[in-house]
């Protein structure tokens, strides 16, 4: 009678012991599956991004988009996030859309040769601007710009069969000038005979201290990436009044309709 109860008593420790198992096992299970299903960030190509563009204007300009994965599905080398660290690196070669961002696509220097390149429904169109007017040597293929322009108010007054603008004292606008925006974050995609991506006899000649390859590098002709419209306008602008360019910092947001006038300039001086 005794073994029985030994027996009895032995074979319940043995099935609680076996149930405490199978539970801490279960959960463990759970706890791993969770892990491996828990959502991380990435990035994906949402359009083309031209070898040369930086990283933060791909994401600034909608290029790359974030979205999330589960941790086990994120792909080997796949960018979890743009800071300080990665945000002036380029793209090496162009990125097809509907691609998974690796960090690996992004470094220092695009690579490979090959002759200006314009995104598909663009047009490349060329404006000479004098040094101060391109922001020195700081603007690079790869940059984006705003382009300004500045004109006769009276010019424009009478091209307009109009009365040219008075102040509000009734002075007349003949021989004011005003400056507006022409067009607001083009990209710049050569700097004379220096391309968004150079070829190997550029790098080599600008290595060597060719100071012919150096001058047309630092060279005052300027070609823009711009659709059909803004290329209208650019034409006409570079045709009939006086451009100047602004390198465009991370986050701006520019009035398209901002004019500042020799009229306004002095009402506000005078208040």
């Amino acid at each position: 009678m005794g073994r029985r109860i030994l027996a009895i008593i032995a074979a319940a420790v043995i099935a609680l012991i076996g149930a405490v198992l199978v539970l801490v096992y279960a959960r463990g299970a759970d706890a791993r599956a969770v892990a491996a299903a828990s959502p991380v960030s990435i990035y994906v190509t949402t359009q083309v991004v031209p070898a040369g563009t930086s990283l933060k204007d791909a994401v600034r300009l909608g290029q790359v988009a974030q979205t999330q994965v589960a941790s086990r599905a994120k792909p080997l080398g796949a960018l979890g996030g743009v800071d300080d660290t990665n945000g002036a690196l380029v793209a090496l070669t162009d990125i097809q859309p509907g691609q998974y961002v690796l960090s690996g696509a992004f470094g220092d220097t695009p690579v490979g040769q090959k002759a200006i390149q314009v995104a598909a429904g663009k047009l490349a169109v060329s404006v000479q601007l004098a040094d101060p007017a391109r922001v020195g040597t700081f603007v690079t293929p790869g940059s984006y710009i705003t382009i300004f322009m500045t004109y006769p108010l009276a010019k424009l007054g009478s091209t307009a069969g109009a009365a040219a603008p008075t102040t509000t004292g009734g002075a007349s606008a003949d021989g004011a000038s005003a400056t507006s925006v022409l067009l607001d974050n083009v990209k710049v995609i050569a700097m004379g005979n220096a391309l968004l991506t150079p070829t190997q006899q550029q790098q080599q000649a600008a290595a060597n201290g060719d100071e012919n390859a150096q001058q047309a590098t630092g060279g005052f002709l300027v070609t823009l990436e711009v659709d059909p419209a803004q290329a209208a306008r650019l034409i006409q602008g570079v045709n009939n009044y006086t451009l100047y360019a602004g390198l465009r910092g991370s986050e701006l947001k520019i009035d398209p309709n901002l004019q500042v006038s020799d009229l306004t300039m002095l009402k506000d001086k005078t208040r």
